[in-house]
């Protein structure tokens, strides 16, 4: 099974630029999704983790549908703190894994690994929130399956970078939601967005990652030693490929991503 991962889409309204007028955030992901229709082998889905739209608005989502609309693989949506929970619901009704009320959680059956979105979203605020009640869904659901491999996806991580920034608008919490990960084995894997930038570490008994977005990077900055701020980056596409029993990420940049002769150094 081979996972696409896509996410801090920041559209805007079609035509308008993002990053204070200077960023066609609707181009770059139409071109992760070029890339994605041309790649092979054809991925069997695709995670797309939140910030889909710069601020919540109607307009936007019709222009994030137009855009992503064109993707060739089905597209599983989970919201940012960008994002506004009713109005994804409404742009995106005919989505049926999406719940009808509440939170935007839900499981996605069928395949080789089990995949559970969660709605970090705490609605007005930039930081995530695992409440109890999120947290009880999530162990419930893992419960009912626990010979089968999971990977979870959500927009904030729940663990720290070293990018003081960032962290402080990390996931509240996190540390309850490693409590439940940690008593149930067959997760595989935790796949976030809202940080901008590729991560990995070990946490609590798997592994979690984070994957560049399609929108402009964010600097590197360890322990407030730089310059918090954006670098004109690709556009990224992560990978999750399911084999031997585990899961191997990968990242591509689309723009670098031309083909070439392979004994060309």
């Amino acid at each position: 099974m081979l996972i696409a991962h896509i996410t801090d889409l920041h559209l805007r309204t079609e035509g308008e630029l993002a990053f204070s007028g200077r960023i066609d955030t609707a181009q770059r992901l139409a071109s992760a999704v070029d890339y994605l229709n041309a790649f092979r082998p054809r991925p069997d889905l695709a995670l797309v983790t939140g910030d889909l739209v710069d601020f919540g608005k109607p307009e936007e989502y019709a222009n994030l549908r137009r855009v992503l609309g064109r993707l060739e693989i089905p597209a599983y949506l989970i919201p940012g703190n960008h994002d506004h929970r009713e109005n994804l619901r409404t742009a995106y009704a005919d989505h049926g894994y999406l719940p009808r009320s509440g939170f935007l959680h839900y499981v996605v059956e069928g395949h080789p690994v089990r995949l559970i979105g969660l709605d970090t979203l705490d609605q007005g605020k930039v930081g995530g929130l695992m409440c109890k009640d999120r947290l009880d869904w999530l162990d419930a659901r893992l419960g009912e399956a626990r010979d089968r491999p999971t990977l979870l996806f959500m927009h904030h991580p729940p663990y720290s970078t070293g990018m003081v920034r960032m962290d402080g608008y990390a996931c509240v919490g996190g540390a309850e939601m490693g409590e439940v990960v940690r008593r149930h084995p067959q997760v595989e894997r935790v796949v976030c967005g809202h940080l901008h930038r590729a991560t990995v570490r070990r946490w609590c008994g798997t592994v979690i990652s984070s994957s560049p977005a399609t929108a402009p990077e964010v600097a590197l900055n360890i322990h407030n030693a730089g310059i918090h701020g954006w670098v004109e980056t690709p556009p990224y596409v992560g990978f999750y490929l399911w084999q031997d029993g585990g899961i191997v990420s990968h990242l591509a940049a689309v723009d670098d991503a031309k083909p070439v002769n392979p004994f060309q150094y």
